[in-house]
């Protein structure tokens, strides 16, 4: 399903920033792609997350970074540590790409987005699994409000963010403004699948909100 963006003047803008302007009009669900598994029996279980928000609001502790795209997730809480750190785009669906299968134990970075530590949302992508079995985030359940995110960058920087917001939801019910919409301060989405299988794909998007906490 997507949606056509309206033609209407606008500031010229850089290539990055059009591009995620143009995600957020024209998304019209979740991660169609992402989780697919096999409708007669997936190979890891069926996951939800409940809903969470910090009690307190997080607070930026460092400012923007200078860009410099993601080479590493590290994920303490759910023993991820995976790298390189794929470039995601948009498919001929104008739909966000995701990691192929059989990269299925890397995260990718959607190239439309700010880099991890910039003003603005960044945007990573993981399975949790594949038709081929468990992927890069199956330990999702174990994530939780004020765990940390760790994006190693290319000029040798990590970006640590803390996770403020946790949401699932059903794919036809993607918050597509929250996720891609303008954000001043630099924050990080990270996108996986849940939920039971439906017509051969996890029927859910679990979604993590982050905030920059502090560079090392």
């Amino acid at each position: 399903m997507t949606v056509s963006p309206p033609s209407r003047p606008r500031p010229r803008r850089a290539a990055r920033l059009a591009a995620a302007s143009a995600l957020t009009l024209a998304l019209g669900g979740g991660l169609l792609a992402c989780g697919s598994g096999s409708s007669s029996g997936a190979k890891a279980p069926d996951v939800n997350v409940r809903n969470a928000t910090a009690t307190t609001q997080a607070r930026q502790q460092v400012g923007p970074l200078k860009a410099a795209e993601p080479t590493r997730v590290v994920i303490p809480s759910a023993g991820v540590d995976a790298s390189p750190v794929l470039r995601l785009g948009l498919d001929d669906q104008q739909e966000l790409q995701v990691p192929p299968v059989d990269k299925a134990e890397l995260a990718g970075w959607y190239t439309g987005s700010v880099t991890p530590g910039e003003r603005g949302a960044s945007v990573i992508v993981a399975h949790y699994d594949t038709a081929k079995g468990p992927a890069l985030l199956r330990e999702v359940k174990k994530m939780h409000v004020g765990d940390v995110i760790e994006v190693g960058r290319a000029d040798g920087s990590t970006a640590v963010f803390k996770i403020r917001e946790i949401q699932q939801v059903d794919k036809t019910d993607f918050p597509t403004n929250k996720v891609y919409g303008k954000t001043d301060r630099p924050e990080l989405r990270l996108i996986t699948c849940g939920g039971p299988i439906r017509n051969g794909h996890r029927s859910a998007n679990i979604i993590f909100y982050a905030d920059l906490m502090k560079a090392k």
